[in-house]
Parts: C-alpha cells; structure tokens; sequence
C-alpha cells in the first residue's frame, strides 16, 4: 500500500518537556517505543476516515463523539532513541515527537474557516452538520492539546520547501534504499540538533533578507525559526522525506544532493557568485521538476 505522498519536518523534545511531570499513559507509550516511523502517514489517514466515518461524522479526526479528544491524543507519539540522537548532542533521552493529529486538523481547519469561499465553507459546515461558531469552538478547544506554543509537525505534500534543507548538515542524512521504492523500511531523513537548527536559520534568513527582502524564502525561514523557537532547547529536529521516498528510484534517491546544493547556494550568495547561483537552481529545478509534473499528472 502507498504512503501518503508527504514530508516532515518534526520536533523531538525531551520527555521532561512534555509535562511536569509527563502524563503516566505518555510514559508507558514512549517506553513501549511509540508509533512506527513509516506508518505515520497512513496512521493519520485511517484516523481522519474513521472520523468521517463515524455517525455522526466527527468535526476532527482523533476525537470522540462529545468533542473531547480520544485517548490517542496521549500515546500517539513518535519516539528517538538517544543512539539516533546527532553526534555530540548533550541531552539524555529519550525524545518524543506528540502526532496532535486533532490540534493539527483543527489549525488546518481554522485556517479553512477564514481563507475558503463562502459557498465551500458551508458545504464542509453543512457536510459536519456543524455551524461556523461550533467549528470555531471545537477548533480553540483541540488547540488546548498541544502542550508547547505549537505543534510538534509540520507537514507538506508531494515536495520538500527548499528551506528546510538551511537547518540541517548535509553529512547527517540517513538514507535506506531497502528493495526499492515499495519497501516500507525505505527513509531519507536529516536530525540535527535544535540548537545548530535555530543558528543556521538565523544565519540563513539574515543572508536571504539581506539579498532577496523578507518574502519567499525569507519569510518561509522567518516562520521557521519561530517556530522551532516554541519548544526546549535540548530538543531534535528532524527533516524527513517521509513517504515522498516511493516517488524516486534508487539510483536517484541514492544521488540526490538537494541539501548540499542549498547550502552551496547560501555560500554563493554570499560571494556573491552568479554563475554558481543560476548552475544550482537549474539543478534543482530539474530534480524537483520530476516531482511537481507527477503531481500534476495526479
């Protein structure tokens, strides 16, 4: 079976930061080694469905009937073991990574709420059989899951903001071909430490401010960087190409040097080199290309 096409980017706390003390139901769940890494995505598919499956339907996924979240909310976590923990990073384990799969619905949801058109909005509101001041108070009250200033996660579909690839060391992918693109074991991730993270972000968008102004790039790393800053200091970052993995073959995957070319674009930038700037970009273009003409096709 397919895993949905996305990428994460994915913040590891440190358990002593996920509650003082750590909920009991969290601890035991870390213990037992938390969620599969490669069943994430379809883990967030069989929730949402069984939400709309439900009757009556569920306004979020991981929810029950009367609105309050389900017991998931407390033992769905991803878990990084220290041995996976980057070189050199000081903080004892283990770290835990929340899924929050309602709190990030209801932020998508609200979201929904105040860009879609009106016609949309209330064919989802009617479709729910909710009006728009119960959405909205279903939403507030399923942000009161997170406990940091912001979700865990951030994902993205069937590409990878370029970005991204500023907060890690290029030396610190992990690559698993396995048996080619079908194999569930099949990863390629980056974990850094947060502090490195949030050091390269500011260096990054100070660079790309200073050339490009404070849109694009720069206000994605600007978002970033806040981002990263709502959670403890001593925590993991990880960038992972999650199930975009099955959209490569091998030899491909095996050659991709999208964090090496970010970061020699950053370098280019500040030597001002030109001719390296538009050789990079083309090759990006032309990797990244693949992916964007089989969305389309999709």
């Amino acid at each position: 079976m397919l895993r949905p096409f996305v990428a994460y980017l994915r913040v590891y706390e440190p358990l002593r930061a996920l509650g003082d003390p750590p909920a009991q139901q969290l601890v035991e769940a870390v213990s037992a080694g938390g969620l599969s890494r490669i069943g994430i995505g379809e883990r967030e598919q069989q929730m949402w469905l069984k939400s709309q499956a439900a009757a009556p339907v569920r306004l979020l996924p991981a929810q029950l009937r009367d609105g309050r979240p389900s017991p998931s909310l407390v033992t769905d976590v991803l878990v990084l073991d220290p041995a996976e923990v980057p070189a050199g990073h000081s903080a004892e384990g283990p770290f835990a990574c929340p899924l929050e799969l309602r709190a990030r619905s209801a932020a998508a949801l609200s979201t929904f709420l105040a860009d879609a058109e009106p016609a949309l909005r209330i064919a989802v509101l009617d479709a729910g059989g909710v009006t728009a001041d119960k959405a909205r108070a279903q939403t507030k009250a399923a942000m009161t899951d997170l406990t940091a200033t912001a979700a865990h996660t951030l994902t993205t579909t069937w590409t990878v903001p370029l970005p991204w690839f500023s907060l890690v060391d290029p030396d610190e992918r992990k690559l698993v071909l396995g048996s080619g693109p079908a194999d569930p074991a099949r990863e390629a991730s980056w974990r850094t430490p947060m502090s490195a993270a949030l050091r390269r972000a500011s260096e990054a968008g100070e660079l790309i401010e200073t050339t490009f102004g404070d849109s694009g790039p720069g206000r994605v790393l600007s978002q970033t960087r806040q981002w990263l800053e709502s959670f403890d200091p001593d925590s993991v970052v990880e960038l992972d190409y999650g199930g975009l993995v099955q959209l490569f073959a091998d030899s491909l995957l095996d050659a991709d040097s999208t964090a090496e070319e970010v970061h020699d674009i950053l370098d280019a930038l500040r030597t001002g080199n030109v001719e390296e700037l538009a050789e990079l970009f083309s090759q990006l273009r032309e990797f990244w290309g693949d992916l964007a003409a089989k969305e389309h096709s999709n």
